[in-house]
């Protein structure tokens, strides 16, 4: 039986919602994606590095920022071209170069041909007469080795020293040229009588022309374009 004098009590007022809470969530979001902004933005300014091209004899020389060339204003030495002019680069010793004009006093070769690059040793023929092949690459960043290779230039010394003639005993081999019975290359004017004149080279010696009296069979090398040297002793 319900007490007749007991009261109920009266309801409890009801909270009117805050909007406090939103309101720092708002806030804390906001200084999330600023402080995410400023430093995603820090960071890419240290590593969106522009590429830069470097000019070698081998992998390890990197070109000057300055080309010293009158046709440009930047570093051009991915843009090489036949005429062109080069030295080497002070900045990179000992094998960087650089380009330069004809005129200059640094400059040491001319470029008689330029190719695309490759990753295969002995694939880049150059033409007869040239006397230092250098390899160009695409670098990023402050690296000065290694880099993406994008072409070959194929210099000729401005100088009356040419050891890539044929016969000189430098360069790259070509016809006319000399070697010993282990196919190294020598100076023909001082290889003496055990050297070879070469007559051709070709991929099997059923190629090799006639007056051919030492076929000499090569170990294989991948993009190498011949695999006998056709001799005459």
């Amino acid at each position: 039986m319900a007490n007749p004098y007991e009261v109920t009590p009266p309801p409890a007022p009801r909270r009117r919602g805050s909007k406090l809470p939103g309101f720092l969530v708002l806030v804390l979001v906001a200084a999330a994606i600023y402080g995410a902004s400023q430093w995603l933005g820090k960071d890419g300014d240290q590593t969106d590095a522009k590429p830069s091209a470097t000019a070698s004899a081998s992998s390890s020389a990197a070109a000057s920022k300055d080309p010293g060339n009158p046709e440009s204003s930047s570093d051009t030495s991915s843009t090489w071209a036949v005429g062109d002019c080069g030295g080497p680069d002070p900045d990179n010793p000992p094998d960087g170069y650089r380009p330069r004009k004809c005129s200059a006093s640094g400059a040491t070769f001319k470029a008689i041909d330029i190719k695309d690059a490759s990753i295969l040793p002995g694939a880049i023929q150059c033409p007869p007469g040239t006397d230092l092949m250098i390899q160009v690459s695409m670098t990023y960043g402050s690296a000065k080795s290694g880099g993406i290779p994008t072409n070959t230039v194929c210099g000729r010394n401005l100088s009356g020293d040419h050891p890539g003639d044929a016969g000189a005993g430098g360069g790259q081999l070509v016809q006319g040229d000399c070697v010993t019975d282990q196919a190294r290359e020598v100076p023909c004017a001082s290889g003496g009588s055990g050297a070879y004149k070469v007559l051709g080279l070709v991929k099997t010696k059923a190629e090799c022309p006639s007056g051919t009296t030492e076929p000499m069979q090569l170990t294989m090398a991948v993009g190498r374009p011949y695999d006998v040297i056709c001799a005459k002793g």
